[in-house]
């Protein structure tokens, strides 16, 4: 089962469910967002997909016409938008580390860059036994749940930026229970969304380069994540491609299990408070700006994958020249 969220035209909100063998979207019936479903399931003893199943399914909805009509919503949100912790990982996947690499200063041949040191980590402690617990990832924040961009709609690509690059991902989506619980509702396509220029000039800009919007979804996949991810990237300009990628993802592509990424992130106490919502990046493994890709405004990102349905796609959009931000002493 896939989920999808959007407002009709009238501007209330849905939840629609994609299932096999069932030709479009049909509504889950008195239901309006994701996290509601999931909070219920829990609170319920039932799983996800016994929630939905269990409010039964209306009427089809033009899934066309939604995506043409820019109606799509993430497909995990928040009505607080202060209450989504946005969250990334790098270096997870088995083809990633050799671009990140790239980006990084030159060491001597006979030593290895942080970058390699922390993907070696990784392969030598990712995975750990049933039970036991691993090697902590690189992580980073992203944003909150504001800096969340729908499908269809636009990126912003800030006048401060370097860059802004394309970074396909498969994205965890979790609702803390009320317990404290972490509940995993299920996965998505990403668009990261980076400046990989900032971040070249010296690894301490990461965080900084990672402080932009991004995208997720359309379709949220319920369930577990298969051991193998396949899908293209593409970035358009003017309507065309001018780069296309490959990216894998999955765990039999990366060196870090799903699981001990969680921990690592949800071992913090206070990312475990009660109806929250954690969007989390888990890493890509290709990027066009590896291959000297400048993106601009005007210029679209398309990620597909068939695990996850409809493709993510987003178009840059050049954002108003930067102020000085001054505070006012009080």
């Amino acid at each position: 089962m896939r989920l999808i969220q959007f407002v009709s035209a009238d501007g209330s909100r849905h939840v629609a469910a994609l299932v096999a063998g069932k030709p479009a979207p049909a509504l889950v019936k008195n239901a309006t967002t994701v996290r509601d479903l999931a909070l219920e399931a829990s609170r319920s003893g039932l799983s996800l997909v016994e929630c939905v199943d269990g409010h039964g399914f209306g009427e089809q909805v033009d899934y066309d016409a939604i995506v043409t009509e820019k109606r799509l919503l993430v497909p995990l949100d928040h009505p607080d938008p202060s209450r989504c912790v946005i969250a990334v990982t790098g270096l997870t996947h088995l083809g990633s580390a050799e671009s990140r690499d790239a980006m990084h200063a030159k060491l001597a041949a006979s030593d290895l860059s942080d970058s390699m040191r922390m993907f070696k980590l990784g392969l030598d402690g990712g995975k750990p036994s049933p039970g036991s617990i691993g090697v902590q990832p690189e992580w980073a924040y992203k944003g909150d749940g504001s800096w969340a961009v729908a499908p269809e709609q636009s990126l912003s690509l800030p006048s401060y930026a370097e860059d802004g690059g394309d970074e396909a991902e498969v994205v965890g989506l979790y609702v803390i229970g009320d317990q404290g619980e972490v509940l995993r509702v299920g996965f998505s396509l990403g668009n990261e969304y980076s400046d990989h220029v900032m971040e070249q000039r010296n690894y301490l800009y990461l965080a900084h380069s990672k402080l932009r919007q991004c995208s997720y979804g359309p379709e949220l996949l319920v369930g577990n994540l298969p051991d193998e991810v396949c899908g293209t990237v593409r970035v358009l300009r003017s309507g065309s491609p001018i780069w296309s990628g490959k990216f894998v993802s999955g765990e039999s592509n990366m060196c870090h299990s799903i699981a001990n990424l969680e921990h690592h992130h949800f071992k913090y106490a206070a990312f475990r408070r009660p109806g929250d919502v954690h969007v989390y990046f888990f890493g890509a493994s290709s990027l066009s700006f590896s291959d000297g890709v400048k993106l601009r405004g005007g210029d679209a990102f398309e990620i597909e994958s068939p695990t996850f349905g409809r493709p993510l796609r987003n178009a840059i959009v050049d954002d108003a020249p930067e102020r000085i931000v001054k505070a006012r002493a009080l």
